[in-house]
């Protein structure tokens, strides 16, 4: 854990053993979380990692009418 400062331009500078955990050019995708910010390493092909991940034998109109029915039954929940 480390406490690191803003520089004037809102950059921050990674300390070594972190930089060193990552791979030099690798890309992180920052999340603000509200309250503090989450920074994931991506990887190299993330399309890669999901291939596979999506393998649907249903059809599209049928993956949309449940995804309306899910939606719809969330905004109840919400509503009271």
């Amino acid at each position: 854990m480390s406490i690191l400062e803003l520089d004037s331009k809102g950059r921050l500078t990674l300390p070594k053993e972190v930089r060193e955990s990552l791979e030099i050019g690798k890309k992180v995708l920052v999340l603000n979380a509200g309250d503090h910010l989450k920074i994931i390493p991506l990887p190299p092909d993330p399309f890669h990692i999901l291939h596979g991940a999506f393998n649907v034998k249903k059809p599209f109109k049928e993956l949309r009418k449940q995804a309306e029915i899910i939606a719809e039954n969330e905004a109840k929940r919400e509503r009271g």
